[in-house]
């Protein structure tokens, strides 16, 4: 497979490299103005809603049920996700120009970055020890699968496997649709 890389095969570095780009659009929505801070924002807000989206489908659920205190662990995760959701949803609806803008993003970064560490010490770690190579390789297929479905924008109250089962495909392609349109206007670079 062609454009395949070998942290493709592991959900781990897969989500780990996510984290990394989460990182780097910031940085990029922080240092440009005007129509490159409004596209840089776009693609932030893309990946965060399907990166989050994923999470809760794939990794979840995994961790529920096969790491020790799962079911805790998920939970303060969950809550973590729903709040950066709120915060997402609200600045999604914002000029970037606006005044307003910049510190509600920089404070959004502090809990996303907080959220991703946590992520990282308290679920991800476990998820390598209670998962052999097939497995983290299966989940990262399913976490692929599952970003290609799902909302291009936050959807607070959907954070977890279920309701994104049965709400996500409907606001990925309301989402997807007005994605289209603003870009058909103009609107998103």
């Amino acid at each position: 497979m062609a454009g395949i890389t070998a942290s493709d095969t592991d959900v781990v570095a897969l989500l780990m490299r996510q984290h990394g780009d989460i990182r780097n659009l910031f940085d990029e929505v922080e240092r440009t103005d005007g129509d490159e801070r409004r596209v840089a924002f776009r693609r932030l807000v893309r990946l965060l809603a399907v990166h989050e989206t994923a999470e809760e489908e794939v990794i979840h659920p995994f961790t529920r049920t096969s790491v020790p205190d799962g079911e805790k662990v998920v939970d303060a995760r969950l809550t973590e996700e729903r709040e950066a959701k709120e915060v997402l949803s609200r600045l999604d609806g914002m000029d970037p120009d606006d005044p307003k803008f910049l510190p509600r993003l920089l404070a959004l970064r502090l809990d996303v970055m907080a959220h991703a560490r946590a992520e990282e010490r308290y679920e991800f770690i476990h998820i390598r020890r209670h998962a052999d190579k097939a497995r983290l390789a299966s989940m990262a297929t399913a976490l692929r699968a599952a970003e290609a479905l799902a909302p291009t924008h936050p959807h607070p109250g959907t954070e977890s496997a279920t309701k994104n089962l049965a709400l996500g495909p409907l606001a990925a392609l309301v989402d997807r649709t007005r994605d289209a349109v603003r870009k058909a206007l103009g609107k998103d670079g």
